[in-house]
């Protein structure tokens, strides 16, 4: 299996849905646990088979990771797929602990994006673990449906994963987790509340104010990227902003002076070093009172990352680093040219380009992104 291929957490609510079809208004509770004691509900794992065989059907190449048992497992190989599997559940009825605790240990095994099946409570308890900054998708199989971040159907799911797994432009929203209260509803009352957002993948589509005549403009988009990185920047953080256009929008954008084919070193609105090579970024790293963020755009049209016009982040540099620390900026014009080729990685270290491969959110406009893969270009 190419270990850059999707890499899918799986996890399950065995107990989604349950209260719908007795009028329960839900699914939260010792009630609906009693109930489930004394029967066999298979609602989420069937709608689970329905997401995952639209992915079988259609051949995409993803790996699943998941919890044991009725939490991911036993759908998954029904399903037909191989699956690792990273922890069992508890004994007796799940509970939500148990999905926390799933889906914490999943992100921890390096998953792309958290699949879970279930319902607003399973969102909050998804929420709970991932917050605002790790992508996950829901398939709906729960009685309160308010939240967001559900796909309007399991084939709909699976239809975004096949996309995104074969290179397609799928962007990343934030999109609010939200939950009734049973008891209210039960007694007539509707008590929505609002939790959080979590960062939900959504069919790809160009933004309206980079789009010119149908088509986007490369200025508009880059200047798009760089209001929104200026606007994120951490005091503290240091960054490295890489050469090309982009980039150097960007260091327009946060005031500071840019090497157009060269590694700036940026740090509170002044640029410490300019055209740093290896050394200096190591110095940089090992000198920084906070974290250290790389800004990089890859080439147009061959979709190189690293390894090609950007030397200076050596092996010894993304080593210290992290493939947490690694930005990635385009336009969509620029990855649409891809056709669904992955960003490339060439460093002069074989087992680093396969720890730098996977799935990376990658800023495409203002507060606009896409998930998008990278590879080491082997088996491809």
């Amino acid at each position: 299996m190419n270990q850059s291929s999707l890499h899918i957490g799986l996890v399950i609510n065995p107990l989604a849905g349950l209260g719908g079809a007795l009028a329960m208004k839900g699914s939260d509770g010792d009630e609906a646990r009693a109930v489930a004691a004394c029967g066999d509900h298979t609602r989420p794992q069937d709608r689970a088979r329905r997401a995952l065989a639209v992915l079988d059907a259609a051949g995409a190449e993803v790996r699943i990771s998941c919890w044991g048992g009725q939490m991911g497992e036993s759908a998954a190989r029904a399903a037909g797929f191989a699956v690792t599997v990273c922890g069992v559940p508890g004994s007796g009825l799940s509970r939500a602990d148990d999905t926390r605790a799933a889906v914490g240990a999943l992100r921890d095994a390096g998953v792309d994006l958290l699949v879970f099946v279930g319902g607003d409570g399973t969102a909050r308890d998804v929420y709970d673990v991932l917050g605002d900054s790790f992508p996950a998708l829901g398939v709906p199989s729960g009685v309160k449906m308010q939240s967001g971040v559900f796909a309007v159907s399991p084939e709909a799911a699976g239809e975004l994963l096949v996309r995104l797994a074969r290179g397609g432009l799928v962007d990343v929203h934030h999109r609010e987790v939200r939950d009734i209260d049973e008891q209210a509803l039960r007694e007539g009352r509707v008590n929505s509340r609002f939790y959080g957002d979590l960062l939900v993948p959504a069919e790809g589509h160009y933004l309206q104010h980079t789009k010119i005549g149908g088509r986007e403009d490369p200025e508009l988009a880059a200047a798009d990227i760089a209001e929104w990185l200026a606007e994120s920047v951490e005091p503290g953080t240091t960054y490295f902003i890489g050469p090309g256009t982009t980039a150097a929008a960007i260091s327009a954008a946060m005031g500071v002076a840019n090497t157009l084919l060269g590694m700036d070193v940026v740090r509170d609105g002044q640029r410490l070093v300019a055209d740093a090579n290896e050394s200096a970024l190591l110095e940089a790293i090992a000198q920084a009172p906070g974290p250290v963020q790389v800004i990089i755009t890859p080439t147009g049209g061959q979709g190189s990352l690293l390894g090609r016009g950007n030397q200076q982040l050596s092996v010894a540099v993304l080593r210290a680093l992290g493939r947490d620390s690694l930005n990635i900026v385009a336009s969509k014009s620029k990855v649409t040219a891809l056709e669904g080729r992955p960003l490339l990685v060439d460093t002069d270290d074989t087992s680093l380009n396969r720890a730098l491969c996977g799935y990376y959110q990658i800023t495409t406009g203002y507060d606009d992104r896409i998930l998008y893969r990278v590879s080491d270009g082997l088996g491809e």
